[in-house]
């Protein structure tokens, strides 16, 4: 016997009816590449959402066509959001800061039909539009009269034109909530990337997910600052889930150097903010020499890597800002856990809670979590036992796109390539990434344990560590480490910085001080990078 209620689909674009429908009000905030601050409401995001329903029909273009964006945090990119999905057509976030011949295969691979882009990126348009064969339209995100006239590149209209001219009036269809909605390569490493192709079925359960309280406890009353970009795994989900809830947005665009992102977040009032270590990196370099504080910011949700424990004390400590540690991957959209504290929490020393907002978090409704060991046997849940982190659920990847890679899960789980402990309580910390980890005497080190150790120190701004080739332990740590500008520090300090803190075989051999660490197109660690730039090194003979 069936249920008796309604079956309406889940869609992105009931997203931004309910949004217009309930929250018309609501500020959307921008501050835009042409560097001013732009304003209005949801009512106008899903009027403007369907002009560009509109011009697509206008096009011609498939149900499923892909529609591809090089674009900031911005109105313009949050209307394509709903016009795009919600037309049956697929949201395409390219990340800007890959190389262009990458950009091309990737364009290429997912066969995009139109091109969005935000004026920063139009020399990395001119660069590969010539080697993108399949799209047949360019969308330049600005104003008429903000054009180039000798661009050279083939169809480009200005966004305002393109949308200009079409009707407000758009009946959003039905269809299968199992439709993709949009799509988001992997920043892999090694290789062509990989899509993960997500459904309107997958967004919505995910918005509702991330809006619980124990996520990331969004509401009609926060002003939220997603500086996680766009093209980051959709913003870690926040659009859909601000328009589910009728938040505030406030979109940074292109600044997110400390000064920019604070000036933001005091003159909207920000009570929330998401992003990357890098970019809280940036804020909190700029707060303390200049003596200032925060007047609304309540909630800051890190991810991306982990969180030093000396970011989330400068937060807490010294701001009064709640951390919420989260992970997640491209292939969970992405979000799989975030660190909330337990009621029986309460009551611990601030050095006992500190333990468990260094973790990654609880697994979140939806995302079921495993560590296995190298038979595939499922490992206890102590909080010490460590092996290869696994998940399921409703918004994990089962393949990729055009099945690339073959099939990813082992026995129906999606194995993430991470490292981890699960405690008793279901809190889980990421040791490592598979690839990382140090294998040494039969014993394996943490390399993300000695580069949070080592970014406690004053004069450290970033570290990462990598295993070295050892004759007898077979690899032993070595720490690159960039000083903070102004601030000096030695290589046996920071070494006698981790006694006490580490059991003693796991301090690192060696300390190497480097101008920078490279970064990938998400700003992650590229610790394969480094390992070519320390080719050549030696570890000391003691």
């Amino acid at each position: 016997m069936l249920g008796l209620m309604q079956n309406r689909p889940l869609l992105i674009s009931g997203l931004i009816a309910h949004a217009e429908r309930h929250h018309g009000d609501g500020e959307i905030v921008s501050r835009r590449v042409e560097g001013d601050i732009h304003r209005y409401q949801w009512r106008d995001v899903a009027r403007r959402s369907r002009q560009v329903a509109n011009a697509l029909d206008a096009m011609n273009l498939l149900f499923s066509d892909r529609v591809a964006t090089l674009a900031w945090n911005g109105y313009r990119h949050l209307e394509l959001y709903f016009g795009v999905s919600g037309s049956g057509r697929v949201l395409h976030t390219i990340n800007p800061r890959l190389h262009p011949e990458q950009i091309a295969w990737i364009a290429n691979h997912a066969e995009d039909q139109v091109l969005c882009f935000d004026m920063t990126f139009l020399p990395l348009v001119q660069a590969v539009h010539a080697k993108c064969s399949t799209i047949k339209q360019y969308v330049a995100l600005c104003e008429a009269d903000k054009l180039p006239q000798d661009s050279g590149i083939p169809n480009l209209v200005s966004y305002e034109s393109w949308i200009g001219g079409q009707s407000p009036e758009y009946e959003w269809p039905a269809f299968d909530e199992n439709s993709a909605s949009s799509m988001c390569y992997t920043s892999g490493t090694t290789g062509n990337p990989k899509a993960a192709l997500y459904s309107h079925r997958s967004t919505i359960l995910h918005a509702y997910a991330a809006a619980l309280p124990d996520v990331m406890g969004l509401s009609a009353r926060d002003a939220v600052l997603p500086v996680v970009p766009m093209f980051h795994v959709n913003a870690w989900g926040i659009p859909y889930s601000a328009a589910l809830t009728g938040c505030k947005l406030v979109f940074p665009g292109p600044a997110l150097d400390g000064k920019s992102v604070y000036e933001l977040v005091e003159a909207e009032q920000v009570t929330y903010a998401a992003g990357v270590p890098t970019v809280w990196q940036m804020l909190l370099g700029h707060l303390k020499p200049n003596g200032l504080r925060f007047s609304s910011l309540k909630r800051t949700v890190i991810g991306g890597s982990a969180c030093p424990p000396a970011m989330i004390d400068a937060f807490r400590e010294d701001y009064g800002v709640e951390v919420l540690h989260a992970w997640g991957m491209t292939e969970m959209s992405p979000l799989g856990t975030l660190c909330t504290l337990k009621n029986k929490h309460l009551t611990m020393s601030p050095e006992d809670q500190m333990k468990i907002r260094l973790k990654q978090g609880r697994a979140i409704y939806g995302v079921d979590l495993k560590i296995v060991g190298d038979a595939g046997e499922e490992l206890p849940w102590d909080g010490k036992t460590f092996g290869d982190l696994y998940v399921k659920g409703p918004w994990v990847v089962r393949e990729y796109f055009k099945g690339e890679g073959g099939d990813p899960l082992v026995n129906g789980w999606f194995p993430t390539g991470d490292v981890a402990t699960i405690d008793p309580d279901g809190y889980m910390q990421i040791t490592d990434r598979s690839k990382d980890v140090i294998k040494s005497g039969g014993e394996w080190i943490s390399s993300i344990d000695i580069e949070n150790i080592a970014m406690a120190h004053p004069a450290v701004q970033m570290a990462a560590c990598v295993g070295m080739r050892h004759p007898k332990w077979d690899e032993r740590p070595v720490v690159a480490v960039v000083k903070r500008p102004g601030m000096e520090v030695t290589r046996e300090e920071l070494l006698k910085f981790y006694e006490g803190k580490i059991a003693k075989w796991q301090i690192p051999d060696d300390v190497v001080f480097v101008e920078t660490i490279p970064l990938g197109a998400t700003g992650k660690m590229l610790k394969t990078r480094l390992r070519e730039q320390l080719k050549d090194y030696k570890l000391p003979t003691a």
